[in-house]
């Protein structure tokens, strides 16, 4: 039986999330998610008047290609990828995993070369196309949320067809913040972290890139960042997990990395040249999205919390950093995990997760959950 939820979540991926016209391609990118969702989203793209394109992936067949990849073979599905991208306007992926650490066992060499010979499909499509990417939810997902199948089904569907629309108000009054602050202060446990955005400019996020989606982001100087942040959220990344991760900057540089698993951390960090350097800024604030799941496109929206970002920077937004990783780190900055505050000029601007200015209240989640106007 066909859920109708498919078809409303299709309608705000493609009505809302890429605003697609008459006549424009759409890549529509399938992993691990049912033939459903693609179905539904092949006619919201043809109700819109755009062109469908669909390519489905599966996380084993991934796995047992990226084990025994080659340069040669990554160059030519790199060439392929790029200029099948070329051809697209828009950009949708519906992203489940029957196993979030599946490609864990894959040498760190090879996801080195994979992720840096990928690298240009993957600006092409964020730099030239419109997009948005989303999860879909499975029982290892629920298992990561701690919820039921069912409940975290629910769950999923609420926050991805959230009326992002009442978020507009409070996000282009944070953009035009923090388009015009210079310095940024951030406290809370573990940490003190200095930096500057001057000039950088910021991206307000509701719904139109990533879904579930609650943030603007920005990118401090490169080499502004000076002192310590303690991230409270776990994280996977290459397929491994990390606890507990904290970086000490100077001069911008992460000059001492502290993890669980420390020494994969650093060897992350060693990428290359631009992977100890920060290539994003981030306040989020989704209501709905309160506990980590391990799940970076949910946990970097948690109501009341911050990401910073070692590597690769957006051309928009950004500082000119350049590295094969992007690597969001989270910390929640709500009292019962531990509080926090986020200055702008001296200015105090949110405090244990609930922003203070009077412009930036439309953000905080009574507002946003039609509990309380402002």
């Amino acid at each position: 039986m066909h859920d109708p939820r498919c078809d409303k979540l299709a309608d705000v991926l493609t009505r809302h999330s890429t605003k697609l016209e008459k006549g424009e391609n759409v890549l529509i990118e399938i992993f691990d998610a049912p033939d459903e969702i693609a179905v539904s989203l092949i006619r919201a793209v043809r109700a819109a008047g755009a062109v469908p394109f669909v390519n489905v992936h599966h996380s084993r067949i991934a796995r047992e290609l990226s084990l025994r990849a080659t340069e040669p073979q990554l160059a030519v599905s790199s060439g392929v990828e790029l200029l099948r991208m070329k051809k697209m306007h828009a950009y949708i992926a519906v992203r489940g995993s029957h196993n979030i650490t599946e490609m864990s066992d894959v040498p760190d060499e090879t996801m080195r070369l994979i992720t840096g010979k990928m690298r240009p499909v993957m600006d092409w499509r964020i730099n030239k196309t419109k997009w948005v990417v989303l999860r879909w939810p499975t029982p290892a997902m629920a298992q990561q949320a701690q919820m039921s199948t069912p409940a975290f089904e629910d769950f999923f569907f609420r926050v991805c067809t959230l009326d992002y629309s009442r978020m507009t108000p409070g996000m282009d009054a944070l953009k035009a913040l923090m388009d015009k602050t210079d310095r940024v202060h951030i406290k809370g446990p573990g940490t003190d972290l200095r930096f500057s955005i001057k000039d950088i400019g910021s991206v307000t996020c509701g719904g139109d890139r990533n879904i579930p989606d609650g943030e603007v982001f920005s990118c401090p100087v490169k080499t502004s960042v000076e002192g310590r942040v303690s991230f409270n959220v776990p994280s996977i990344y290459q397929g491994q997990a990390f606890d507990s991760v904290r970086l000490e900057f100077s001069n911008g540089r992460i000059v001492n990395a502290t993890a669980n698993n420390t020494a994969a951390l650093n060897k992350i960090l060693d990428s290359d040249a631009g992977a100890r350097f920060i290539g994003e800024f981030s306040l989020a604030f989704n209501p709905h999205i309160l506990h980590p799941m391990r799940d970076i496109l949910f946990d970097e929206k948690i109501a009341g919390s911050f990401h910073f970002t070692p590597g690769q920077a957006y051309k928009i937004a950004g500082n000119g950093n350049t590295s094969r990783i992007h690597w969001d780190m989270v910390c929640i900055q709500r009292p019962e995990c531990g509080g926090g505050e986020v200055w702008f000029d001296d200015k105090l601007i949110r405090k244990d997760g609930i922003f203070t200015l009077p412009a930036l209240k439309k953000l905080n989640p009574d507002y946003l959950l039609g509990k309380r106007a402002c």
